[in-house]
């Protein structure tokens, strides 16, 4: 009996219509496959990330941003092209990472060395939670989160607009140690690690239905973009923890 209820993810680079290209090829999608082409964006990740932390440059992490933007949405709308940019993304957005964590670790010393480990702790427990069968994915699980990720985006959607008039949410400074914007914190990261388990599913689904050999490569994709936001806001709730001492 198939458990999987549905094709709905919080992440918004997996949805139902992802999985419904077709393809030449014989080849069709495993979960195998895409463990390791997402090992293999995990270690180009890292090592673009060390270069920019151990090298840090203001116009490269403004050109690995906007460059990792521009990829990440050309991969959405042309997933049989995700062979060439999953690799190419997981380059730009490991430098932009890496130039972020050095400005976080430059201010408290070790913090991106906690973040990872926490970041890597979420996921191996949420794995190993959902190949038990401790979390189900149910349909009503699938909507919670991805109503609440939608909710969170808009948050990160207005903070950016009032961003261009110099100004910003309080609970989004990382400087802000108030109960309430840790708090807020908290429930991002909650939000963003319960995303994990809709990608694991929604990619053993895709697998069970025989995707196309080279959605592998947008599977990868679409966890790396909830790790590394997943990461990003482990960051910020470490500073706002560390401004309180």
């Amino acid at each position: 009996m198939n458990r999987h209820l549905s094709y709905r993810s919080g992440n918004p680079v997996l949805k139902k219509s992802s999985f419904n290209s077709t393809s030449l090829s014989s080849e069709t999608m495993t979960i195998e496959g895409t463990v390791n082409k997402t090992a293999l964006s995990l270690i180009l990740l890292v090592g673009s990330g060390y270069y920019t932390f151990t090298s840090i440059s203001s116009a490269m992490l403004i050109l690995f941003g906007i460059g990792g933007l521009i990829t990440g949405i050309i991969t959405i709308f042309k997933k049989e092209w995700a062979p060439i940019t999953v690799p190419i993304y997981a380059i730009l957005e490991g430098g932009l990472l890496g130039g972020i964590s050095y400005m976080y670790n430059s201010v408290y010393d070790g913090i991106v060395t906690n973040a990872i480990f926490i970041t890597v702790g979420i996921l191996l427990s949420l794995l190993m939670a959902y190949k038990s069968g401790l979390i189900k994915p149910t349909e009503n699980f699938k909507l919670g989160v991805a109503a609440a990720t939608g909710g969170i985006m808009i948050v990160y959607f207005v903070n950016m607009i009032m961003s261009f008039f110099g100004s910003s949410m309080r609970v989004m400074d990382p400087t802000n140690a108030s109960l309430m914007s840790i708090g807020f914190s908290l429930i991002i990261i909650v939000i963003a690690s319960l995303n994990l388990v809709l990608d694991f599913d929604f990619i053993e689904e895709a697998a069970e239905k025989n995707a196309p050999k080279y959605m592998e490569w947008y599977g990868a994709f679409g966890l790396l973009v909830t790790l590394i936001w997943l990461y990003l806001e482990i960051l910020r709730l470490l500073s706002k923890l560390n401004s309180r001492r």
